[in-house]
């Protein structure tokens, strides 16, 4: 049997989906359903040009057009994106954290460091919270305050000045298109993070912080063959984090991790099938 060719390593920017440039009001569902489609197109899309089928490449794009093209996806992202439709993932994030931060005192002065990767706006939940200096940065910046950055070519931090207390990583991780990616990318969080037991003096911020807030489809976690919350768990605590707290709806999981020890995340996490059924997606986080 002739060995398949790898390509090179695809870049983040691949699996993430188009700009966002305005948006058109249209229902819950029919939101739900294009944007469903798009993925699906998308990554048969990924698959073709992986192959070299120009001739599967041509038809997947005459699909895309067929549902209104590029536009027809950005305006049902940014329907997505609504308050009203839970859009903005920080406010779970801030439900978990309020309490500690604020038991700081108001005269404390003391603002934690962010990096929210996959920015989307200066004035989510976080950016009002007046408790964070946040550095923004996304792979198409959207505005003011953002600076356009693959996090997975961001230099990395040459003193403690420039490392962070915590890091948003909300739907960026599915977007990267490769498993083994997914799993660089959360290794590499834990080199932009300050120390573990940095905050020993502050038991307050302690049971918080370094921390990495991650926000995944809940289908990735919960309907996927290689990969349940028991298997992520694994993967983290190999990275030297704990769980502190999650959730759960219909759409989406929540997780804050706390960095709790320096560890390389040298135990092996293949693709390997946990679940099986035909309904399960393919979803994968591979470490080794």
């Amino acid at each position: 049997m002739a060995l398949k060719k790898k390509g090179p390593p695809k870049s983040l920017a691949a699996g993430r989906p188009p700009v966002l440039h305005r948006s058109k009001s249209i229902s819950r569902s029919a939101t739900k359903a294009l944007i469903n489609k798009h993925h699906l197109l998308h990554k048969r899309k990924r698959q073709a040009i992986a192959q070299g089928n120009k001739a599967e490449e041509a038809v997947i794009d005459a699909e895309i057009e067929a549902l209104g093209g590029i536009e027809s996806y950005q305006e049902a992202s940014l329907q997505g994106q609504r308050q009203d439709r839970g859009g903005d993932s920080s406010r779970v994030l801030m439900q978990w954290v309020e309490a500690c931060l604020s038991s700081q005192g108001a005269g404390s002065g003391r603002r934690l460091r962010m990096l929210e990767v996959g920015a989307l706006s200066t004035q989510n939940t976080c950016s009002k919270s007046g408790h964070f200096d946040i550095e923004r940065i996304d792979l198409n910046s959207q505005g003011e305050g953002i600076l356009q950055q693959d996090f997975m070519e961001r230099p990395l931090p040459q003193n403690e000045s420039e490392r962070f207390d915590i890091i948003s990583l909300s739907l960026v991780l599915n977007y990267v298109p490769e498993p083994k990616g997914r799993g660089e990318m959360l290794r590499r969080t834990t080199q932009f993070l300050r120390a573990p037991g940095r905050y020993i003096d502050c038991p307050h911020l302690a049971t918080n912080f370094p921390s990495l807030f991650l926000v995944l489809p809940a289908p990735c976690v919960i309907n996927s063959r290689y990969l349940d919350e028991e298997r992520l768990v694994a993967i983290m605590e190999s990275l030297g984090y704990v769980k502190v707290d999650s959730k759960t709806t219909q759409r989406l999981v929540y997780y804050l991790w706390r960095r709790d020890r320096v560890c390389k995340g040298t135990g092996a996490f293949s693709k390997k099938e946990i679940r099986s059924g035909p309904s399960r997606n393919n979803f994968a986080v591979v470490l080794g």
